[in-house]
């Protein structure tokens, strides 16, 4: 279990200043005292009732907590507001509460093995962050048309890590536009999603330094964010050879031998990734080469726009209303990617 911070990615000595040190509890004391284990017995002696307890279920319910509150005494009323300020803070899963109190992590003992997974689905659902400080820390970032960089940049910031992992059995499988329009909408989508990021205060360039994020974490980022941009670069690139054409004049100086080398490295370079992209997707060259002229493609046409969109957006206040884009069918040829 990571130490809980006070802001989002302030220096380490700011939260050192601002937080202050708890002393640590008995593992078995704290853990009734704060969850109302140890008052589970006298309750049922007290309500005159008899309780099953479920494994996947929370181990009391909010409105029979207060409905409850009138026989105990203090103690007891303060274990039972202590559940419910759990629960407040990390939802309405017992054994994620209990997993979350202990020192080493893992599970609580006794935990049945044949109920984790239907506990697990309970914890991942959608609607289980909602009104929780562990959903509002942890849960998805909303506002955002790419919400899935801006809840990745925020977790590694404050510290998570995560794994690559590419099985060989897909593990996901979902719908993918087919045709060149829709296409085009969704890559517009995701650059208008980066632009709004950049002119942010979340932007990688000067959002946590100070925090946990690494160096090359923060260079990923940058570059999912700064993407847009190379769309006028790229317009200036295909539109020069043209002008040349028409004019009749060669605009680009000429090169000497130390610009000559850089240029070959900057080529070379290129076709180095190029060739490691290749490796890497293990897909042919023929699909390569399309990947390639697509990109060509929609840097002149979405990414262009989604660089003026993104602007209007955040400096004049213009919002584009976007619809969800539309999937090929699933019994479509190549409707399942």
């Amino acid at each position: 279990k990571r130490p809980k911070m006070t802001c989002d990615c302030w220096p380490k000595w700011c939260c050192c200043c601002c937080g202050g040190s708890r002393k640590p509890k008995s593992k078995k004391k704290g853990l009734k005292a704060l969850l109302g284990l140890g008052m589970y017995s006298k309750k049922k002696k007290m309500m005159g009732k008899q309780y099953t307890r479920k494994p996947s279920g929370p181990v009391f319910d909010l409105e029979e907590i207060e409905e409850g509150l009138e026989g105990y005494d203090e103690f007891e009323k303060s274990s039972l507001m202590s559940q419910k300020n759990f629960e407040k803070r990390f939802g309405m899963s017992p054994v994620f509460i209990t997993s979350t109190l202990m020192e080493d992590g893992g599970l609580p003992e006794g935990t049945n093995p044949g109920s984790l997974v239907k506990e697990a689905i309970h914890v991942i659902s959608c609607g289980y962050e909602e009104k929780t400080e562990w959903g509002k820390e942890i849960g998805w970032i909303y506002g955002s048309i790419t919400e899935d960089i801006l809840t990745g940049f925020k977790m590694h910031c404050r510290g998570w890590r995560s794994v690559y992992c590419c099985p060989k059995r897909p593990a996901f499988k979902g719908s993918a536009p087919i045709n060149l329009s829709d296409r085009l909408h969704q890559v517009l989508r995701w650059a208008l999603g980066s632009v709004e990021i950049f002119l942010s205060r979340h932007c990688p360039l000067w959002y946590g330094w100070g925090g946990k994020l690494k160096y090359l974490e923060r260079l990923a980022y940058i570059n999912t964010i700064v993407y847009p941009f190379t769309s006028i670069a790229l317009l200036a690139y295909c539109t020069l050879p043209a002008v040349c054409l028409l004019t009749g004049k060669f605009i680009v100086p000429t090169l000497n031998n130390l610009a000559s080398i850089w240029f070959m490295a900057l080529f070379l370079s290129i076709i180095a990734t190029g060739v490691l992209e290749l490796r890497w997707s293990a897909v042919s060259i023929e699909d390569w080469w399309r990947n390639e002229q697509f990109w060509v493609i929609g840097g002149l046409s979405a990414h262009l726009f989604a660089v003026f969109q993104g602007l209007l957006k955040v400096l004049a206040g213009v919002d584009t209303n976007f619809t969800v884009t539309s999937k090929a069918a699933d019994d479509a040829e190549f409707g399942e990617l």
